[in-house]
């Protein structure tokens, strides 16, 4: 990265926290949902202590979940998160992503390999494996159903693109379902530029302190990190979770940033599964860290 842009940037991230840089009042709407206080609490059972990804299953009765250890598709009760049963689809390994496509279920492993479940909740499901060129290095997390482009997105918590300030970017790729294959150019492409211009024009009073949760000034890095995607079923809007920095984005379907909060830590421990019900209804779930337990939260609309 060149010193003239290493400077820019060391300027733009004091000027927000020192709060010289000037803001006006957008014309955003009210975002929906009160992130500090859930309207619903589950506690996950130890086998769920490392939750990863969520999703609506059994035509939208049920909670499916996926943690990062075992090849097991979990289905809970989604008014408490009790598991109602199993499924095995493969052996042990870092499982991040899920989302229920019919009677589908689709597993994104962080070294870049999806994995179809078909009809995975009859006996003995047949499982098929699809390889990109996303690998290790991408570190696969997220992973949501696009309907209206027949598609599934896929975020990558690691390398997101090449060259001149790389470390700056993050990617969402697309999966087409229809000929199983993952575009090589991202759908979605999350830069410091695009989310530093949202902060400016936002009048948001903690702007500062997002600025310090999406970027790292002395390693001149996009901190955020998608760990988990969903598509609102109502407005079409995609919100991404990051773990690192727990915060939460959300874009409008051209990738334009709508929202940017930043998640309160003695809630939402490490967010790393989001998924939606029919009615708008958000579900969160966090990993458990120490002695504490995994948790999915819910979100009513307001």
């Amino acid at each position: 990265m060149s010193q003239i842009l290493m400077l820019g940037l060391f300027a733009s991230w004091f000027a927000f926290h020192n709060g010289s840089v000037p803001s006006f009042i957008g014309d955003h709407p009210p975002f929906p949902y009160h992130l500090d206080h859930p309207d619903a609490a589950f506690d996950m059972p130890n086998e769920l202590k490392e939750i990863s990804g969520i999703s609506l299953a059994g035509g939208g009765q049920m909670l499916a979940a996926v943690n990062d250890e075992k090849g097991i598709i979990f289905l809970l009760d989604k008014s408490n998160g009790t598991i109602k049963s199993r499924i095995e689809f493969r052996e042990e390994g870092d499982y991040e992503g899920l989302e229920i496509v019919g009677d589908d279920a689709w597993v994104s492993k962080s070294n870049g390999t999806l994995y179809q479940v078909k009809n995975f909740a009859a006996p003995n499901p047949e499982v098929q494996s699809f390889k990109s060129f996303l690998n290790k290095e991408n570190d696969v997390e997220g992973l949501a159903f696009d309907a209206k482009n027949n598609r599934l997105l896929i975020g990558c918590k690691g390398k997101g693109a090449s060259g001149d300030g790389a470390g700056l970017k993050k990617a969402i790729y697309a999966f087409d379902l229809a000929t199983k294959t993952v575009s090589e150019t991202p759908a979605y492409l999350l830069t410091l530029p695009d989310l530093e211009d949202f902060l400016k024009t936002s009048g948001e009073e903690d702007a500062d302190k997002k600025m310090e949760r999406i970027f790292t000034p002395e390693e001149a890095e996009l901190k955020f990190s998608p760990s988990g995607i969903a598509i609102h079923p109502k407005t079409g809007e995609i919100y991404v979770t990051s773990a690192r920095g727990n915060t939460l984005l959300v874009l409008n379907s051209k990738g334009k940033t709508l929202h940017l909060e930043r998640l309160k830590k003695s809630v939402h421990g490490q967010p790393e599964g989001i998924c939606f019900d029919s009615d708008g209804t958000l579900f969160i779930a966090n990993e458990g860290a120490d002695g504490s337990p995994g948790k999915i939260f819910a979100f009513y609309p307001k």
